[in-house]
């Protein structure tokens, strides 16, 4: 059932960058950040204020981190995604997500101090190459002007705030349990999404509401967020992190199949050879190393 579960989780993630694709010319991205989770809060409300109060005292006590932890994690991440789906495919999107094991790795050796072998520098380096030919579409041209797509920029911001996201994750109050630090970070995304989504509705960029936005927004809440989160801990407690972990790479295949059956995208050969690169890199830098035993 655990190795079900994870599954459906990365199939859901990818669903999340092809919807967001999929209605990017009906919905302004900050407003569809935050109504997702918006909808996915009053969703898990309910469960969640009980929790809130019980646990107070020990959030309050670390507030700075779980705030910054929202917002960058909850809705820096993800309004980043959206801005970049306006202008970039959603292929390039979720292929690049694939780079975040090894951004973590370069945060944790330039700011944490963790030692880094020659062959995992190598792998980095491999992986880095992988991420330029994505966003330079494969074209020396395009690399040569330095005249990359804004949105491919964007989402290539949103794994550097995944990536500072997963590090400080390490500070994370580990008496807190995972649905009331899931509820609060979701709480501290509204807030901080809002004043910009409400710029972004003053601008005149209104969202187009149909039956087809609506099932988008209503999937976005439920399927990638409240679905996605349970299941992942699920997974997690039954296999290990690690183990879990390795379902990650799911995602850039999930995200190739869904992006041709839904949006008409094409696989391109600069495609094949990033994500070939990323992937090389990522084993050389990440999963050549032996695994520590899990312990639960």
């Amino acid at each position: 059932m655990a190795y079900f579960l994870l599954t459906l989780t990365t199939l859901f993630w990818a669903g999340n960058f092809v919807t967001a694709r999929g209605i990017h010319a009906d919905f302004p991205p900050l407003t569809m950040s935050f109504l997702r989770w918006s909808l996915a809060l009053l969703i898990i409300l309910p469960f969640l204020l009980p929790r809130l109060k019980r646990n107070w005292p020990l959030i309050r006590q670390h507030l700075p981190i779980l705030i910054g932890l929202g917002v960058v994690g909850v809705a820096s991440f993800n309004s980043l995604i959206y801005i970049g789906l306006q202008t970039t495919l959603a292929t390039n999107a979720t292929l690049m997500q694939s780079a975040i094991p090894v951004v973590i790795l370069i945060i944790c050796s330039l700011f944490l101090g963790e030692q880094v072998s020659l062959k995992q520098w190598v792998g980095v380096l491999i992986s880095l190459v992988g991420v330029v030919t994505l966003i330079g579409k494969g074209d020396l041209a395009v690399l040569q002007s330095l005249a990359f797509n804004g949105g491919d920029l964007w989402v290539f911001g949103a794994v550097l705030c995944w990536s500072v996201y997963s590090v400080l994750l390490r500070w994370k109050p580990a008496g807190l349990d995972g649905f009331t630090f899931f509820g609060f970070t979701v709480l501290v995304a509204v807030i901080a999404i809002f004043p910009f989504m409400l710029l972004e509705v003053l601008s005149g960029q209104a969202p187009v509401w149909s039956m087809k936005t609506s099932a988008a927004i209503i999937y976005m809440a439920i399927c990638p967020s409240i679905l996605a989160y349970l299941f992942w801990n699920r997974g997690v407690a039954e296999l290990g992190a690690a183990k879990a972990g390795l379902f990650i790479h799911l995602l850039p295949l999930f995200g190739l199949i869904l992006s041709v059956i839904f949006l008409g995208e094409q696989i391109l050969p600069f495609h094949l050879i990033g994500i070939g690169l990323i992937f090389s890199g990522i084993y050389l830098a990440i999963l050549s190393r032996p695994v520590k035993p899990y312990i639960k």
